[in-house]
């Protein structure tokens, strides 16, 4: 693995001058996930909050050749090109090694996407595929998606009367990811860099698909001051609603266990807005809720990894 001191030194491939919020975790995802090669990049971006702060017309932040597809096709541009470079590979028009990743949002990969993502990686492309899941269809106003957290306030999940927040839990996307039988699927978060720059380098050494999903918090969607973001990284894994694994053919790798220094979920809801209304007396059963499914998944994902 390469050395953190000796990465400083290389250029970033994602430049200073982008419009993202402040405190936004997408920078940090990006620049890490693109220091797992060494080699030239070539980047397909799905509409979102990634894609429209980094390119605001006529300027851009990418330091590497980069294309913007609509939200549900990213799989498919970046699996495009890749066909490409192969076929002028087999032909002598090109003999350099190229690594080709996409990025998608939640919005663009658990729904708009998946159908796209879920054929790119039957086919056995090689390429790697990078989920910056916020939580939300964040860029176009804080609507739900199927990766926003039950419970949660959203601009189309309302807190009021009637409802609750959200009613349908997170999906599990990296297990359904994981069902393609890939070489390569890990889940990571941007508060243990090493860890992310680790799959990284994994995902782009695979010979065959690779995708990661990692957490982003987001400032206006979660409702939290921006200094927060990396906290609130850390207590989604402390607290095992966003555990770190990895799968490798098909063999599951837990890696990190709180153990008994596991945090209730209650220290990750209450610092942020979205979840402000589950604070109430009246609200505490979904907040038992919320913790009896963290619970369950938590022990099925130890039990696929071996540490039951």
């Amino acid at each position: 693995m390469a050395n953190i001191r000796e990465l400083a030194l290389d250029g970033e491939r994602l430049a200073s001058g982008h419009r993202l919020c402040p405190g936004c975790a997408l920078p940090i995802i990006a620049r890490a996930v693109m220091r797992g090669t060494k080699d030239p990049i070539v980047v397909s971006n799905a509409t979102g909050c990634l894609e429209v702060s980094t390119t605001i017309y006529p300027y851009t932040a990418w330091k590497v050749p980069w294309i913007h597809n609509a939200f549900e096709n990213a799989a498919a541009t970046i699996t495009g090109v890749e066909a490409a470079y192969k076929a002028l590979k087999r032909t002598g028009k090109i003999n350099k090694e190229i690594k080709f990743l996409a990025f998608g949002g939640d919005g663009g990969t658990y729904d708009i996407g998946l159908q796209s993502l879920s054929g790119a990686l039957e086919r056995g492309h090689d390429f790697v595929y990078v989920c910056v899941d916020n939580e939300g269809y964040m860029n176009t106003g804080i609507q739900r998606s199927s990766s926003t957290p039950y419970g949660a306030w959203t601009n189309t999940s309302a807190v009021g009367k009637a409802h609750k927040g959200k009613e349908q839990f997170k999906k599990e996307l990296t297990a359904v990811v994981a069902a393609h039988h890939i070489p390569y699927v890990a889940q990571a978060s941007p508060h243990n860099y090493m860890d992310l720059l680790r799959k990284s380098e994994k995902a782009f050494a695979a010979k065959g698909p690779a995708f990661i999903n990692v957490l982003s918090p987001c400032v206006p969607g979660w409702k939290y001051p921006s200094s927060q973001s990396i906290k609130l990284a850390k207590l989604a894994v402390d607290t095992c609603f966003w555990p770190l694994f990895e799968i490798e053919n098909d063999t599951w790798i837990l890696n990190y266990d709180p153990g008994i220094n596991k945090k209730p979920i209650i220290e990750w809801l209450k610092l942020q807005g979205r979840f402000r209304h589950l604070m109430k007396p009246e609200n505490a059963h979904i907040v038992e809720q919320i913790q009896n499914n963290i619970d369950l998944r938590w022990e099925q994902l130890k039990k696929w990894c071996g540490k039951a």
